[in-house]
């Protein structure tokens, strides 16, 4: 494959220039890049040979990212910054064309002949020519009509689409055949699934780059800014809660250890910068006698720091329940912080979950436990804070202390019922510290059923919309 010259990257600033609007666009996606990381990746621009893109890849990410979670982002700036081609270009692969009425050859695209090369290759594993046909099938056929009318006789620029191309070859499709011709007598079960999962890898990886030929095409017609607002994946500690899918809420999970390790130790760093206290006026004055007045040896007050006991009060409801199982497993990481940890989950009743976060205890499927062992619908099983609310106070008010730090977890949808603040109230009056995390974006509090704008008349609200966010809040509350 064609690798473009460093300078069609970027006539107008040259190669610096370059790379300074890529360490921008990092920046833009929540990678935290610095000058002295800048400066070392164009120490590696200047080590490493430009026509081999795999190590220009690996010396960037080396010289550009020190978190984990941040390689699938880079990895697609990497592609619309440094492209392995530009515009169409040649192909060693040569696309079948049904013969037209002159016998030429220069008709249609004979698709069955194409799908019988990309089998071939699939099964012979070319990933080399597989990119080549990858593509030549874009050009060919992975096209869905023209993005704009041609201007004074120009011709339109096509529409690329990887569905078009991807939709015409049918890779899937072609599992059996190859596996069919792979068979060989004797075969075991083991053999033969090996077999059936290294092809589906190659077709999934076939699949992939024709997605990348269609990205980087798009990229130069509509602009690299652009295409990386729409397309680039969005890092683990940036996914919003609440549109998270399923595998985005296991990667979040997977988090939660290296998330409270990190905020374990900066919790440290800040216990280590204020253990001395406050400056103690009257002893150090005392001790200044010995030295002419000169206060040469400070006193400090001594600090009598506590581990506070913290409840938390939990939504498990539907809209919220990955945001509180996320939250929750982070303060168990947490647990040693405080001296004591009770967990309460409601969604119209509350009750008490503590045990099922003990140390020790299996937290994998702790949430679908908490629903099926916990008693916490009462009639229709949706949302009533003030209800909720009102029967933690009946049952479990005995929770809050003078020396309790509470935590309400919710996104304050009351589903038009009443929100009960007078007991909120109580419930905020009763502790030390009181706090309510919400998973919505500030503009949607008080907004339809939402009573958040009033909860945070009683207790201060912060938005945790993302694990990032959430890290941030967290860690401001931590006890010192």
């Amino acid at each position: 494959m064609t690798i473009p010259p460093a300078t069609a990257l970027a006539p107008e600033h040259g190669l610096p220039g370059h790379l300074v609007d890529f360490v921008s666009a990092l920046r833009r996606h929540h990678v935290a890049v610095g000058p002295g990381e800048t400066v070392d990746a164009a120490r590696v621009l200047g080590a490493l040979d430009l026509l081999h893109r795999d190590h220009l890849r690996e010396g960037l990410a080396a010289a550009l990212l020190r978190r984990s979670g941040q390689r699938d982002t880079f990895d697609a700036l990497f592609d619309l910054w440094f492209p392995p081609a530009l515009g169409a270009g040649a192909s060693d692969v040569d696309v079948p064309r049904i013969d037209d009425e002159s016998g030429e050859g220069t008709g249609p695209v004979d698709v069955d002949a194409l799908r019988e090369i990309l089998a071939d290759l699939l099964r012979d594993g070319d990933e080399e020519t597989l990119r080549e046909l990858a593509r030549a099938a874009v050009d060919a056929i992975g096209t869905s009509g023209a993005a704009g009318q041609g201007v004074r006789g120009q011709t339109a620029k096509p529409n690329w689409s990887a569905y078009q191309a991807l939709g015409a070859l049918s890779p899937d499709t072609l599992l059996a055949r190859i596996l069919d011709g792979l068979r060989e007598e004797g075969d075991t079960d083991f053999v033969s699934e090996v077999r059936r999962r290294e092809i589906r890898d190659r077709i999934a990886r076939f699949r992939d780059v024709v997605r990348e030929e269609v990205r980087r095409r798009t990229a130069e017609q509509r602009g690299r800014e652009q295409i990386a607002r729409t397309t680039t994946p969005t890092q683990t500690d940036q996914v919003d809660f609440l549109t998270a899918n399923a595998t985005q809420l296991a990667d979040l999970r997977r988090t939660v250890q290296p998330l409270a390790r990190r905020l374990a130790s900066r919790l440290s760093a800040r216990r280590r910068r204020s253990n001395r206290g406050r400056l103690d006026l009257r002893r150090t004055l005392r001790r200044s006698m010995s030295t002419g007045g000169v206060p040469m040896d400070p006193a400090h007050k001594v600090r009598r720091p506590g581990r506070p006991e913290l409840v938390l009060l939990c939504d498990v409801s539907g809209s919220v329940a990955g945001f509180s199982h996320f939250t929750l497993l982070l303060v168990q990481a947490l647990r040693e912080q405080f001296s004591k940890v009770r967990v309460f989950a409601f969604i119209e009743r509350t009750d008490e979950v503590t045990h099922l976060f003990e140390p020790g205890a299996e937290l994998s499927g702790v949430m679908q436990r908490v629903l099926r062992e916990a008693t916490l619908t009462a009639f229709d099983g949706h949302s009533d804070y003030g209800s909720a609310f009102g029967d933690f106070l009946e049952h479990h008010g005995d929770a809050l202390t003078p020396k309790t730090s509470l935590l309400v977890l919710g996104d304050g949808r009351t589903n038009y019922r009443d929100p009960n603040l007078r007991a909120l109230t109580m419930m905020a009056g009763r502790v030390r510290h009181a706090h309510w995390l919400n998973p919505e974006p500030e503009r949607s509090w008080g907004s339809g059923d939402s009573a958040a704008t009033r909860y945070g008349e009683v207790l201060p609200m912060h938005e945790c919309r993302t694990a990032a966010q959430l890290t941030d809040v967290v860690q401001a509350l931590l006890p010192v």
